[in-house]
């Protein structure tokens, strides 16, 4: 797992401040290691002030599941333009 971003780190001290235990940050934000994950985040519990362990783990989930989805669109976009520059050759 790479290290924790900018935007990583400002999530954890975000969690924290608002009273979640420090285990809870530090697995929350080993997740969301990247300036996109954490500010996904960030902008989530902006609209909350205090939320349920679970809600938080639930949104983690969706968050790394969007990011998924996404890297496999740009693999198979870069894939697909790859095939199609082989036929046109």
């Amino acid at each position: 797992m790479k290290s924790k971003s900018e935007k990583s780190i400002d999530l954890y001290y975000m969690l924290l401040k608002r009273g979640y235990p420090e285990e809870f940050c530090d697995q929350i934000t080993k997740n969301l290691n990247t300036d996109w994950t954490a500010q996904r985040m960030i902008g989530y519990l902006s609209h909350y002030d205090k939320l349920p362990l679970e809600e938080i783990v639930d949104e983690m989930l969706a968050i790394l599941s969007d990011r998924n989805r996404i890297m496999k669109k740009h693999d198979l976009e870069e894939s697909n333009a790859r095939w199609n520059d082989y036929l046109n050759r």
